[in-house]
C-alpha cells in the first residue's frame, strides 16, 4: 500500500523541505518526491500546510491515561497509557519504573512482553541502585546496593525487554555497569551524589547517559562540578532534560543546550495521579508531587517540551524536534527511527504551527 502525504512542511531530522510529497509504503518511508510523480492508485493525504516530523521518542514516562504503570501492572493499564501517549505525538517510548521490588520488575517485564505495541520500545528501570541521598521521590526501602547474581537473573528473564537503567555510579562497581552494557542495556547516571571524579569513572566504565540533568544529582559547584560538570566535560555522554520550566529553569535549559549541543535530549518524566500503593502522586496545577509536596514528576508531553524549547530557550524548531526524536533514537541505538528518510520506519507526527497534534503515523498506519 502506497500512501502520499502532500502539502506539508517536512522536517526530516536534517532540514526543512517544502513543495514535496512524503511517500510511505507499508510501514517504511519510501521517498520524498515531487507531487506530480505520485503513482496512480496511491492514497493521498492532504496535510494542509502542517508540519511533518519524525515521531517523538520519550525514554522516560511513567504513566498516563489514568494509570501509573508501577502501581497498575496490567495489560489494560498499559493499553490506556499507550493510547494517551500516542495522542500527544509520541510514537516510541520506554515505560519507566521507579525503584521497586524485583517482584514488581518481573511482573512488569511479563506485562510488557505479553502486550506488544509498535510504540512500546521496552522498560527503563530508574533504580534501585541509586544513592538514597539523592532519591528524590523514590521510596527509600527499595533502594539497594547492586548484586551481580540478581542482575543476571533479571536480565535473563527480561530477555531484551529492559532497554535502559538509571543508577548512581558511586554505588556501583565497574563489573555491574559492564554486565548491563554487555546485555544491551543503556546505562544512565542519575539519582546520584557523585563527585566529578566518580562520575567520570562511571563514564569510563561504560555509562552512556545522564538522567534528567540537574534533578536528583550532585550540584554544579565551583569547587566540585559533580555529575552535571562531568556530563558537560565529556565528549560522548548524552543527557536527558525535563523542559517544563519547573524541573530546570529556562536559562538552565538554554545554557545546557549551548554546551551539550547534540548530546542533550528531551524526556517528559511524566507520571499520573495515583492514590494507592508505594508511589502516591498528587496532581497539582503544573506538576505532580508526593503528599508532602516533594516534586515527583511532570505533567509534560513531548510536544509541549518542544514548544517550550522554542518559546523559552531560543532553540530553533528543527533542533528542538531532533532533541525529541533523532537524539533519543541514538541513545537507544534505534537505527531505523528518528529521521524521515528512505529505509526508516514510517513513524511520524503531523502538527500545526501552534503545536497542535493533527495525526500520527506508526508503522505506516495513520491515526
Amino acid at each position: 500500500m502506497l500512501t502520499a502525504l502532500t502539502n506539508a512542511i517536512i522536517l526530516n531530522g536534517k532540514t526543512e523541505i517544502t513543495g514535496k510529497a512524503l511517500l510511505i509504503e507499508d510501514d517504511w518511508i519510501r521517498s520524498i518526491s515531487d507531487p506530480e510523480l505520485i503513482q496512480t492508485g496511491a492514497s493521498i493525504i492532504d496535510c494542509k500546510d502542517n508540519y511533518i516530523a519524525p515521531g517523538l521518542i520519550d525514554l522516560q514516562i511513567a504513566g498516563g491515561g489514568g494509570y501509573l504503570f508501577s502501581e497498575n501492572l496490567t495489560g489494560e493499564a498499559l493499553k490506556a497509557i499507550t493510547n494517551s501517549i500516542l495522542k500527544s505525538g509520541t510514537t516510541g517510548f520506554l515505560i519507566v519504573l521507579p525503584s521497586n521490588s524485583f517482584d514488581v520488575y518481573r511482573k512488569a517485564i511479563r506485562v510488557v512482553r505479553e502486550n506488544p505495541h509498535p510504540a512500546l520500545l521496552g522498560l527503563h528501570l530508574e533504580g534501585p541502585y541509586i544513592n538514597p541521598v539523592k532519591r528524590g521521590a523514590h521510596m527509600k526501602d527499595y533502594i539497594k546496593r547492586p548484586e551481580k547474581e540478581e542482575i543476571i537473573e533479571l536480565l535473563e528473564e527480561a530477555d531484551g525487554v529492559v532497554k535502559m537503567m538509571t543508577l548512581a555510579p558511586e554505588v556501583c562497581d565497574p563489573e555491574i555497569i559492564r554486565l548491563l552494557r554487555d546485555n544491551g542495556v543503556v546505562v544512565s547516571a542519575g539519582h546520584s551524589n557523585a563527585t566529578f571524579e566518580e562520575a567520570m569513572k562511571g563514564f569510563e566504565w561504560g555509562i552512556q547517559a545522564t538522567t534528567h540533568l540537574f534533578n536528583a544529582m550532585s550540584s554544579f559547584h565551583h569547587r566540585d562540578s559533580g555529575l552535571p560538570g562531568a556530563t558537560f566535560e565529556s565528549d560522548n555522554i548524552f543527557a536527558s532534560i525535563i523542559a517544563d520550566g519547573i524541573h530546570v529553569a529556562w536559562n538552565t535549559l538554554s545554557i545546557s543546550k549551548k554546551i551539550m549541543k547534540e548530546r542533550l535530549y528531551l524526556v517528559s518524566d511524566a507520571v499520573e495521579e495515583n492514590k494507592r500503593g508505594a508511589y502516591l502522586h498528587v496532581r497539582q496545577k503544573d506538576r505532580f508531587t508526593l503528599p508532602d509536596g516533594t516534586l515527583s514528576g511532570s505533567k509534560l508531553s513531548m510536544i509541549e517540551a518542544i514548544k517550550n524549547c522554542v518559546e523559552h530557550a531560543g532553540i530553533p524548531l528543527d533542533e528542538a524536534l531532533r532533541m525529541a526524536s533523532t537524539y533519543p533514537a541514538r541513545v537507544i541505538k534505534a537505527t531505523d527511527k528518528g529521521k524521515i528518510a528512505p529505509g526508516y520506519k514510517a513513524d511520524l507526527v503531523i502538527f500545526s504551527k501552534n503545536f497542535e497534534i493533527k495525526n500520527i503515523c506508526i508503522d505506516g498506519d495513520i491515526y
